[in-house]
């Protein structure tokens, strides 16, 4: 889970797209991904549209190969107005350890800059600071 965190923290979208396997499924939102490459082009226009991007993941279920997770987000548009995004995603691991299938719903809460809740330096998150339960979202 926190290895997932990392990586989309990161914004590195090449590297977060060498989780997934070669002919992963997304639907993410409204978008639908079938394969890494798209995978990786959805991640970089994300992070270009979405920026000063900082997650905390949440495990919430597990069974064999599938894995479900919450999730929030924050960020801000370049008219500097500021979002927290909920989510949740269900993900299905290939026999290889890879993601498979990841399918996101995700909504968006227009958030005061003064309201932002994850305040730590671009990058992983510290290990000391509160998760998506002790910050009661």
């Amino acid at each position: 889970m926190r290895l997932a965190e990392d990586g989309w923290n990161s914004r590195d979208a090449t590297t977060v797209a060498t989780a997934y396997t070669l002919d992963t499924g997304w639907r993410n939102r409204v978008t639908f991904v079938t394969n890494c490459d798209e995978a990786e082009a959805f991640l970089k226009a994300k992070w270009l549209r979405e920026l000063d991007y900082r997650l905390i993941k949440e495990l919430w279920a597990f069974n064999n190969d599938r894995i479900a997770v919450r999730y929030a987000y924050e960020w801000h548009d370049d008219s500097a107005n500021w979002f927290r995004s909920y989510g949740n995603e269900n993900w299905e691991f290939a026999k290889n350890g890879l993601m498979q299938n990841r399918f996101a719903s995700i909504n968006d809460l227009p958030i005061a800059e003064a309201d932002r809740k994850f305040h730590w330096q671009q990058g992983r998150r510290l290990d000391d600071h509160l998760g998506l339960s002790e910050l009661d979202l």
